[in-house]
């Protein structure tokens, strides 16, 4: 790594679903890959700690919810994780002994807002071990509205290192134009965007980010086969009949100017890499700056509420 390049590592790959021991033994192997292959930054998909949980009702329908569905929401539960706690406390050990910036997607139980509801969080790691931020998914999508809290702007977090800004959102988040705007205004350079999407039309949205702001984007998606499913949960019903891939990827590195560094993986688990020239950033700026000459901020203003949102605020009464 030199202040200008940086070689980085997206992994597609899928742990066992709602078994923490299981995503922590794939983060650590396929880490300690990445990093033997020289990478500096290493990104895994949207909740890969522990899961994403597709296809599954947790015994949901409108109006109504069932016992065992509960049972398999409290096993969800009990497979996430604090930020910071015991999990991200290892995770640092292992960035700090391979040296690397991670980011994981994980799910997670923020105490500070509530005991029971769960986030679809990023967390940023630093090569010193060091826990640098999260980033709450602000809308959960469709039916992940179910399982998952939403965000406030208090998480919009993007990180300074060596070879430039890093930060991103969460899948279908990048669908939200005030949402990209408020990360570019902060200089961002690689952009993150895992994802649980598999569609082709999420390559137009990833090549259309990095053209509009003019950053490398790093797309990572899970590689997840009912294997990866335990057959003991009660809704496992709602996948049974489904096909076996569930989904096949398609994790990619796009240029500032659009092109395909890294093409799409699909229909496999594997690791992407490649080295990154910030100085393209740079040149690409040359004819296109979203928060410099092409913003027109005498026309178009952009507020951000970057508060922690509290439910309940303790002050003090003078008498």
């Amino acid at each position: 790594m030199s202040n200008r390049h940086v070689k980085v590592a997206v992994i597609q790959a899928a742990p066992i679903l709602f078994d923490k021991q299981s995503a922590m033994d794939k983060i650590a192997s396929m880490t300690r890959e990445a990093a033997g292959q020289g990478a500096n930054l290493i990104v895994f998909p949207e909740v890969f700690l522990p899961g994403y949980p597709r296809g599954l009702s947790f015994g949901t329908r409108v109006g109504s919810r069932n016992a065992d569905g509960r049972k398999d929401w409290e096993r969800y539960w009990a497979s996430s994780i604090d930020i910071p706690g015991a999990e991200t406390g290892i995770l640092g050990e292992l960035a700090k002994e391979l040296g690397v910036y991670l980011v994981i997607g994980v799910v997670e139980r923020d105490r500070e807002f509530s005991t029971g509801t769960l986030y679809n969080s990023m967390v940023y790691i630093g090569p010193d071990g060091a826990l640098l931020g999260k980033h709450h998914k602000l809308v959960p999508t469709g039916a992940e509205r179910l399982f998952w809290g939403q965000g406030d702007g208090s998480t919009l977090t993007v990180i300074d290192t060596p070879f430039g800004r890093i930060g991103g959102l969460i899948c279908w988040e990048n669908y939200m134009p005030l949402a990209r705007m408020a990360m570019y205004a902060q200089g961002i350079d690689i952009y993150l965007a895992p994802t649980a999407d598999a569609r082709d039309t999420w390559q137009a949205t990833i090549r259309h980010i990095a053209c509009e702001g003019r950053c490398f984007v790093i797309s990572c998606n899970q590689f997840a086969t009912k294997a990866s499913y335990p057959t003991d949960l009660a809704c496992y019903e709602d996948i049974k009949d489904d096909a076996d891939m569930l989904s096949r990827g398609g994790s990619a590195i796009v240029g500032p100017l659009g092109e395909y560094v890294v093409e799409p993986l699909e229909n496999q688990e594997g690791i992407l890499i490649a080295t990154l020239d910030l100085s393209q950033v740079v040149q690409s700026r040359f004819d296109f700056d979203v928060t410099g000459h092409y913003s027109r901020p005498d026309v178009f203003q952009l507020i951000v509420n970057d508060k922690k949102q509290e439910v309940v605020r303790t002050v003090g009464i003078q008498n």
